[in-house]
C-alpha cells in the first residue's frame, strides 16, 4: 500500500507506437573528456552500426565534459559531417552530470548511453533497447557478470569489479549483477521521475540510480555482454572505489532513513490494460501479510527477550508491561516502514501514538492472560508463562494487523478518483529536438485511443528514414546541428514528455562481424 498520492506516479508500461515521425526513438549519449584521439572512431563506428541494424531513428550525443584538448572541435566535425550526431559541451566535468542533463533535454523516448572506449560489443546494443521500446521493462543493463558473458580483463579489474558488487549485494541488498558497466539505458518516462532522486554527479550515477530503480520496484532488464578492457583507460581506480564507497553509505543511511519519496516510481496494480478493469481487488493485501507476519515473528521474539532480561529484576505484570511497550514502538516503525511502506518522517508521532493505543489493547490481553495464571496457580513455571503470553500475543497480533490497517495506516488511494468520462489528462510538454534538414520536432497528434484514467496519450514512434532528408536552404545544412554549450543542471529545469509506444517486427540481419570478439 502506498501513502504517497503525488502525481509523479509513473503510468502503466505501454508499447510504443510505430508510425512516421522526427523524432528520434533512441538517443545513445557518449560522454567524452579529453577524448580527441578515440572519439571520431568511435562514433563513426557507432553511427555505421546503427544505420546497417537499427530499424528506427536514432541520435548519437557526444556529451563533452569540460575536455580541455581539442574534443570539442572533433565533436563539432562529427556533427556537421553527420546529420544523427549533435554535440553537448558542458563547462563541468562528471559522468553523472552530462547524463542527467542530457537525457533531461532529449525528446527520444528511450536513452542509451555506452563509454567512448566502445569496449562492450555493439551487438548488445539492440537487446538492450529492446525491452524498453516494447514496454517490458523499465531500464537495461549490460551485465559482464553473467555466466553467457564473455569478458577479457585483467585480474585486478576483475577483483575490484566483483569487490564491488559483492558490497552492493550486502549493504544494499543490490539483486542486479553488474552496476559499473558502461551500457545501460532508460525509458524517458521513468528518467523524468527518477534522475531528480539521483544526487550524485560522477562515477557513482549509475549505482544509485540502479539500486532506486530497484528499491521502487521498476523492472532492469539484464544484457549478457561481450566485453574487452581497454587498457588505456583513464579512469583513477582508487579515487573511483573511495568516492562509490561514499555513495553506497549516503544512500543506504537515505534508505534506512526513509528520506527518499520511491513511491513516485510506482506502477499501477499490474501493466496488461486487463488489470486496470479489475475491482475489489484488496491493494497489497498478500505482501502486507507477508510483512506483518515477518515483523511480528521479529518482534514477538524480541519482546520474549526483553520480557526474560525484565523479568530477572521485577514482577512479572511490570516485565510484560516494559517489555511490550518497547517492542510495540520496534513494531510499530518496522510496520510502518516495511509492511505498510511509508516513508519519511511525516506522520511519524502521529502513527506512533496510535499504535501505542493498539499497545494497550495488546496489553490488556496479555496483562489479562497473566492475570488469569497466577490466579489458577500461585507459583506457574517460567516456560509457562511464555505459553501463555505467546497464545495472547497471537489474538493480539490478529488484532493488531487489522487496526493497523484500516486505522493507522489506512490506504489513501482508496478515495474516489475523476470519473474518465469527465476527466482528460493535460498534454505534455514537448522539448524541441534537432533533426536532419534543420527543423525543430514538434508535438504531433495523440495517439487516438478512447480516454481513460490510465496513462495519456503518447506521440507516435518514428521510423528512420531510408535516405537523409534534404536541407531546404544552404543556411539549414549549415546549422542543423551546431554544437551547443549546456551548463550542467540548466536541461533538468526543462519540461518534460510522455514517450510510451509500440514496435514492429526487427530486422534479422543485426550482425555485425566485426564486433566479434
Amino acid at each position: 500500500m502506498r501513502t504517497d498520492s503525488s502525481p509523479g506516479d509513473l503510468p502503466a508500461r505501454e508499447h510504443l507506437p510505430a508510425t512516421d515521425a522526427g523524432t528520434p526513438v533512441l538517443d545513445v549519449v557518449i560522454p567524452v573528456y579529453n577524448e580527441e584521439k578515440d572519439l571520431q572512431p568511435c562514433v563513426l563506428r557507432l553511427h555505421e552500426h546503427l544505420k546497417r541494424t537499427f530499424p528506427y531513428a536514432f541520435r548519437i550525443t557526444v556529451a563533452d565534459n569540460a575536455s580541455t584538448d581539442t574534443t570539442p572541435q572533433v565533436a563539432a566535425r562529427l556533427a556537421a559531417r553527420l546529420p544523427e550526431v549533435v554535440s553537448r559541451r558542458l563547462e563541468q566535468k562528471g559522468r553523472g552530470r552530462a547524463l542527467r542533463t542530457v537525457w533531461s533535454a532529449s525528446d527520444a523516448p528511450v536513452l542509451a548511453y555506452m563509454d567512448v572506449d566502445l569496449s562492450t560489443d555493439l551487438n548488445a546494443l539492440l537487446p538492450l533497447v529492446a525491452p524498453l521500446i516494447s514496454g517490458h521493462s523499465d531500464l537495461a543493463i549490460g551485465s559482464r557478470l553473467a555466466r553467457s558473458s564473455r569478458v577479457v580483463r585483467g585480474a585486478k579489474r576483475e577483483f575490484i569489479s566483483r569487490s564491488y558488487n559483492l558490497i552492493l549485494r550486502g549493504s544494499l541488498q543490490a539483486r542486479f549483477s553488474d552496476a559499473q558497466c558502461g551500457f545501460k539505458a532508460i525509458r524517458r518516462d521513468v528518467a523524468q521521475v527518477l534522475l531528480p532522486l539521483v544526487e550524485d554527479s560522477g562515477w557513482f550515477f549509475d549505482t544509485e540510480m540502479l539500486v532506486l530503480a530497484e528499491r521502487a520496484g521498476l523492472r532492469i532488464h539484464e544484457v549478457p555482454v561481450d566485453w574487452v578492457d581497454d587498457p588505456d583507460s583513464t579512469v583513477h581506480i582508487v579515487r573511483t572505489a573511495t568516492d562509490d564507497l561514499k555513495g553506497v553509505w549516503r544512500v543506504g543511511r537515505a534508505l534506512a532513513g526513509g528520506s527518499l519519496s520511491l513511491d513516485r516510481l510506482a506502477r499501477p496494480f499490474g501493466d496488461d490494460p486487463r488489470d486496470r478493469e479489475l475491482t475489489d481487488v484488496p491493494k497489497g493485501l498478500a505482501r502486507q501479510l507477508v510483512g506483518f507476519c515477518v515483523v511480528g515473528g521479529l518482534s514477538t521474539l524480541f519482546y520474549l527477550l526483553l520480557y526474560s532480561g525484565f523479568r530477572s529484576f521485577s514482577g512479572s505484570q511490570i516485565a510484560n508491561a516494559l517489555a511490550l511497550l518497547v517492542s510495540a514502538v520496534a513494531n510499530t516503525a518496522a510496520n510502518r516502514r516495511l509492511t505498510f511502506g511509508v516513508r519519511g518522517r511525516g506522520g511519524a508521532v502521529r502513527h506512533q501514538a496510535q499504535g501505542l493505543v493498539v499497545f494497550g489493547i495488546g496489553l490488556v490481553l496479555t496483562s489479562g492472560s497473566l492475570a488469569a495464571l497466577n490466579a489458577a496457580t500461585n507459583d506457574p513455571a517460567h516456560a509457562t508463562e511464555l505459553a501463555v503470553l505467546i497464545a495472547a500475543n497471537l489474538a493480539a497480533t490478529v488484532l493488531r494487523f487489522l487496526l493497523f490497517r484500516a486505522w493507522v495506516f489506512p490506504d489513501r488511494h482508496d478515495e474516489p478518483s475523476t470519473s474518465p468520462s469527465t476527466s482528460t489528462p493535460a498534454p505534455s510538454p514537448v522539448v524541441a529536438s534537432h533533426r536532419p534538414g534543420g527543423h525543430a520536432a514538434h508535438p504531433a497528434a495523440p495517439h487516438p485511443m478512447p480516454v481513460r484514467p490510465g496513462p495519456p496519450a503518447y506521440r507516435p514512434l518514428p521510423q528512420r528514414p531510408t535516405a537523409p532528408a534534404t536541407p531546404s536552404s544552404p543556411t539549414q545544412a549549415a546549422t542543423s546541428y551546431d554544437t551547443a554549450p549546456f551548463r550542467a543542471g540548466d536541461a533538468a529545469d526543462q519540461g518534460w514528455g510522455d514517450s510510451t509506444m509500440q514496435m514492429q517486427a526487427v530486422r534479422p540481419h543485426d550482425h555485425d562481424p566485426r564486433n566479434a570478439r
